[in-house]
């Protein structure tokens, strides 16, 4: 086997398991928000313990990724995959972390007569699973007009995240004994809302991947 098409070889399997990692992600998010919705704190402790397994597959590429640059000296375009793969899988892990953080919140208030805000939350996590999927696609099909178009969907998290704040605060000054519970949702609220900001990270990468150049999407 000739050095190209064994680097070609170890950049698909690279690629396999950013999906993988991506399609964990993105199921955890959906188990969260069904962990929510329905008050399951075993599915949100479920979606707690994966979390381990998402920061060992980050540490995996990233090391892979290492190794390839170190030993296959790539240029051009395929040194630019490689760095964005970096870019890929810490943001997903990331991305982890605050799915997690949601899942605590289902285990926090477990019990507790539920808020109406609370299908604010439900929405944008469900806006970030389409995020991570479209982001992906774009990814494996080099699409850079697709990488802008799933960045654009952060702004349905943010105006979510805006009117949620809303809510929670006029709840507050009428009701003054729910203020813990409350700081609790505006908290989850603003990670999901950082949740979408790391998405659009990923597809700031897939444009450079894709046309060489930085663009910033986040504004």
């Amino acid at each position: 086997m000739n050095t190209r098409m064994f680097f070609l070889e170890e950049l698909n399997r690279l690629r396999h398991e950013i999906m993988s990692m991506a399609t964990r992600v993105e199921e955890d998010l959906g188990k969260a928000r069904t962990a929510l919705r329905n008050n399951d704190t075993e599915l949100a402790r479920e979606v707690i313990a994966d979390d381990a397994v998402i920061n060992a597959m980050q540490l995996k590429i990233e090391d892979e990724a290492s190794i390839m640059i170190a030993t296959q000296q790539p240029v051009a375009r395929d040194l630019r995959e490689l760095v964005t793969i970096f870019k890929l899988a810490s943001n997903l892990e990331r991305i982890g972390d605050y799915v997690v953080h949601l899942a605590k919140t289902v285990v926090k208030l477990a019990g507790e007569p539920a808020f109406r805000s609370l299908e604010r939350l439900e929405r944008m996590a469900e806006t970030g699973r389409e995020m991570i999927r479209a982001s992906l696609s774009a990814y494996l099909n080099q699409d850079a007009e697709g990488a802008r178009a799933a960045a654009a969907m952060d702004d349905l998290i943010d105006t979510e995240n805006k009117a949620l704040i809303e809510e929670i605060l006029s709840l507050m000054t009428q009701h003054p004994d729910l203020i813990a519970r409350a700081q609790r949702l505006i908290k989850t609220s603003a990670n999901l809302e950082r949740l979408g900001d790391h998405i659009t990270n990923i597809c700031e990468g897939v444009i450079y991947m894709t046309e060489g150049r930085h663009e910033e999407l986040n504004k």
